[in-house]
């Protein structure tokens, strides 16, 4: 089974022509392909990444019920770091920059 994950942009920048960033987990940091939202997404958005793509934009609060709705299914027990996310939460959300 393939998941989209939500994740928290923490940076944007040009990788070549595409835009591309580092997206955080919780703790644990990846970088994205931003192509499908360019022009959509600003540092400190959420956005549910798959396979490494962002596919889509979405609020904090809809980052922290599919995070639980995952928990409650125990599809994450195949993700450890992503497991330990649910369990302790996105962490403290840090101020949008101006």
């Amino acid at each position: 089974m393939c998941l989209g994950i939500p994740g928290r942009i923490v940076s944007l920048s040009d990788g070549g022509g595409l835009l591309m960033g580092m997206v955080d987990f919780g703790g644990v940091r990846r970088e994205v392909c931003f192509a499908y939202l360019d022009g959509q997404v600003e540092v400190g958005d959420y956005a549910v990444v798959h396979v490494g793509f962002a596919i889509s934009r979405v609020d904090e609060e809809e980052a922290r019920r599919t995070y639980e709705a995952l928990k409650e299914m125990s599809e994450l027990d195949e993700l450890d770091w992503m497991r330990e996310v649910a369990e302790t939460g996105l962490g403290p959300l840090k101020e949008r920059p101006a």
